[in-house]
């Protein structure tokens, strides 16, 4: 009979976000695996957990990553943290976790702390719709390229970011973006928990002059909508006319195309509705 792999959060500063259940996960489990075992043996030592441990992380994923899985195989139960919040989440643990879905076995979550969510909440930025991006890369190509993809994100979009890379990291976001709203939201949970609401390029020259401390927390305006003129009616109609074609009602199909042009819903909904009605007209057989 196999074992199962556990998931647990664990807190991304204060110790007392540990919940009771992720404590139980942790003294239940045959052993704990670990980003790093060390960070990690404060915490179960503050607990008073004592289970053998092992390191997963990025560069011994591969050979490790077996040696848990031969383990869960045998019948062990295995815990999964990382240095800090939600394994998996910008954290190798999302290979185990994927090497446990390819040979069936059992994976558990017990939900805990996430930096990029907490940062969200605390931003005032929008929060219904968002997109993660964590550690954008430090090659210069590869970083470039992203950005420029992201500029017309219209979501609220989240970084994270080391001390040392801050001040780049700020001024290449200028750079792509331009002027947005952005929160900057460091050592979250602990004694300095600082959130700086800030226009991007105001961030950028704070952190040009000050030396930034701690980890962060970058959440950054998504781009605006386009004006309506910059797309033709007639092409944000038949945008319309395409969507309800392909999978969408179109009182629907014209609400998601208001949105990303800027045209009134109605206006789209009344222009589909008698291109659709031409069409007929033009090929009463339905198949044009």
């Amino acid at each position: 009979m196999s074992g199962k792999l556990v998931l647990v959060g664990t807190p991304i500063g204060n110790l007392e976000d540990l919940s009771p259940r992720a404590l139980r996960a942790l003294r239940e489990a045959d052993f704990i695996a670990a980003e790093d075992t060390r960070v990690s043996a404060k915490l179960c030592t503050h607990f008073g957990v004592q289970k053998p441990m092992v390191s997963y992380f990025e560069h011994n994923a591969r050979r490790r990553g077996e040696e848990i899985i031969r383990r869960i195989e045998a019948g062990e139960v295995c815990a999964l943290v990382t240095d800090a919040g939600m394994p998996c989440i910008s954290d190798p643990g999302e290979g185990i976790v994927a090497l446990c879905a390819q040979r069936d076995l059992p994976v558990e979550v017990v939900p805990g702390p996430s930096a990029f969510v907490t940062a969200l909440a605390v931003s005032g930025l929008p929060a219904g719709r968002f997109v993660f991006e964590g550690f954008l890369d430090t090659g210069r190509r590869e970083r470039d390229e992203r950005l420029q993809e992201l500029r017309a994100e219209r979501r609220t979009i989240i970084f994270y970011e080391a001390p040392h890379r801050l001040a780049r990291t700020l001024a290449d976001l200028y750079t792509a973006f331009g002027e947005r709203r952005t929160a900057l939201v460091r050592e979250l949970t602990k004694i300095h928990e600082e959130t700086l609401r800030l226009p991007l390029s105001k961030a950028v020259e704070r952190f040009r002059e000050m030396e930034p401390r701690g980890e962060f927390v970058i959440v950054v305006e998504g781009a605006p909508a386009p004006a309506a003129e910059e797309i033709p009616l007639e092409e944000a109609v038949s945008m319309t006319l395409s969507r309800a074609q392909a999978w969408l009602p179109l009182s629907k199909a014209a609400r998601e195309v208001a949105a990303l042009t800027g045209y009134a819903r109605t206006a789209l909904y009344s222009g589909a509705l008698r291109a659709r009605e031409n069409r007929a007209e033009e090929d009463p057989s339905g198949r044009g």
